[in-house]
């Protein structure tokens, strides 16, 4: 080998006559220490979390429609990714005020006896009572049942949706079982058949029909009225008291493997087929 190649040869090799090869250190050597990470605000989210909470749409395409300048903070259109607001900040989806509370929907089998007033009645059963750990959030039920009345009963805190069910030109299907105090006369349920007007208002009854293997006094009916206990006062007006009324449809929702008493969340899909009323 000569000398030329045994020259390249070390220093292709880094090594000097055995020793290591030389390295260059800044300061101590010692590792850069890293900067802390910031502390999470728990009053402030991601605008398209916020949004997306909200029930608007997806996270996803909640930045598609942020980018796009559908989107304002107090006043403010706000089309920057990332950006964080407080939970108090007003939010605007095109005009509409968000709430970025997550949406949640409870199923209970109401029993017997439990009121479902809002309002604190002390001292007495309510069905807040019964879901209290369904959810951190207020859930309200969608519309009212009586003391009395039993089965399937909806809460929610999607005011668009309750508002949407509750809407006389939404008629959602409800089926109750009811029991009378005595037998119900054809001729009567001919006439809940053909409609009956009630305070001046006439109630259109899908089907109404005997109870299979049970006495005259037990019914099925089935309607789409959103109107206050109209189930009940329906009979009253052809002169029968209602012993038992338990709501078994509602929807398309039922009491399938929910016991009185108990609750359940609502799937996905239930909560999309319960959007898609007219």
């Amino acid at each position: 080998m000569s000398k030329s190649d045994y020259n390249k040869d070390r220093k292709s090799s880094g090594k000097d006559n055995g020793g290591a090869r030389k390295r260059n250190f800044t300061g101590s050597g010692a590792p850069k220490a890293k900067n802390p990470p910031k502390p999470l605000d728990p009053n402030s989210i991601r605008l398209n979390k916020y949004v997306a909470n909200s029930g608007v749409c997806s996270r996803r395409e909640a930045d598609v429609f942020i980018a796009a300048g559908s989107v304002t903070v107090n006043g403010k259109v706000i089309s920057e990714m990332g950006y964080k607001v407080k939970l108090d900040d007003v939010v605007k989806f095109d005009g509409r005020h968000l709430n970025p509370e997550k949406r949640e929907y409870v199923l209970l089998n109401k029993p017997k006896d439990f009121s479902t007033t809002v309002r604190n009645e002390h001292g007495k059963r309510n069905v807040a009572g019964l879901i209290s750990s369904a959810s951190k959030s207020t859930l309200l039920p969608v519309d009212r049942m009586a003391k009395a009345s039993t089965g399937l009963l909806l809460f929610t805190n999607d005011m668009e949706l309750t508002r949407r069910l509750v809407n006389p030109k939404n008629g959602l299907r409800k089926i109750y079982h009811v029991e009378l105090n005595k037998p119900l006369r054809s001729v009567d349920l001919k006439r809940i058949q053909d409609g009956i007007a009630i305070d001046e208002k006439v109630v259109n009854v899908h089907d109404i029909s005997y109870v299979d293997n049970a006495p005259k006094n037990q019914v099925g009916i089935e309607l789409f009225s959103s109107r206050s206990n109209i189930v009940t006062k329906i009979f009253e007006h052809l002169d029968y008291e209602v012993s038992k009324l338990d709501r078994v449809i509602y929807g398309g929702l039922t009491k399938k493997d929910l016991p009185r008493g108990h609750w359940r969340y609502l799937t996905k899909q239930e909560v999309v087929n319960l959007g898609m009323v007219n």
